[in-house]
């Protein structure tokens, strides 16, 4: 197994003000899954073509490589994390990093190779590529597919991590917060490493350094959004 690492690079900004300038990130009103009023929003759908699609796969091998860590091969979850996987598994390669790659389809086969995954057998430390986690749950039915083939969930890559406090559901069907983030959740509980492309902290790094009245607007929302639902920061 060859573990490939590269210095940081200054990709966190540049991805920030790709997905701006892509409107893949808005600012505005959004309501979250969790029914918080967000003052940005992230939609890697939007990276809606060969060229943006490559390039957030840049993104990602950047980071994995800054982070130096070490896998075996490549899951994409379903739906989004199938073209995620598959771009960065094809960067990965490029750049001198060949691994396996698989994904899963929601609904099972019952013809042809059958069954819901789909790609390569699923063995050794599994890499998990989605573009964000909100609560966690696409990582647990990952773990579950990954398990249940004998492999290891081992880390999980995404693009943007919100650092805000996720929520658990409770008895009486309703919702409250909970002290940490999704990403804190799998890396503290489930044990596995989360590599990002960028955080909120550097988004709101990013919005400080932008000139005009528009950009001090944002992040005075985003400042104010993070300091209502955010979490402790941690590294990595």
């Amino acid at each position: 197994m060859t573990t490939i690492s590269t210095e940081r690079t200054d990709f966190t900004a540049q991805f920030i003000a790709f997905a701006i300038k892509k409107e893949v990130l808005r600012f505005g009103e959004f309501k979250t899954k969790a029914g918080r009023m967000s003052p940005y929003f992230f939609n890697a759908g939007l990276f809606d073509d060969g060229a943006s699609l490559g390039r957030l796969a840049g993104f990602y091998a950047d980071a994995l490589l800054a982070n130096g860590l070490e896998f075996d091969m490549i899951f994409g979850p379903a739906y989004k994390g199938i073209p995620l996987g598959a771009a960065v598994a094809i960067e990965l390669a490029r750049r001198g990093k060949n691994v396996p790659f698989a994904y899963n389809r929601k609904e099972a086969k019952d013809h042809g190779e059958g069954g819901t995954l789909v790609g390569a057998p699923l063995k050794g430390r599994v890499l998990i590529v989605d573009d964000v986690m909100s609560a966690g749950t696409a990582v647990r039915e990952s773990i579950a597919l990954i398990e249940a083939a004998g492999a290891r969930a081992h880390a999980v890559a995404i693009a943007l991590d919100r650092q805000e406090m996720a929520t658990e559901k409770q008895a009486d069907g309703t919702t409250k917060d909970v002290p940490y983030s999704a990403v804190q959740y799998v890396r503290e509980q489930l044990g596995m490493s989360v590599c990002t492309i960028a955080k909120l902290e550097d988004l709101l790094a990013y919005l400080g350094k932008q000139p005009g009245n528009a950009m001090g607007e944002h992040l005075a929302r985003t400042q104010a959004y993070r300091e209502r639902y955010g979490v402790r920061l941690q590294p990595g």
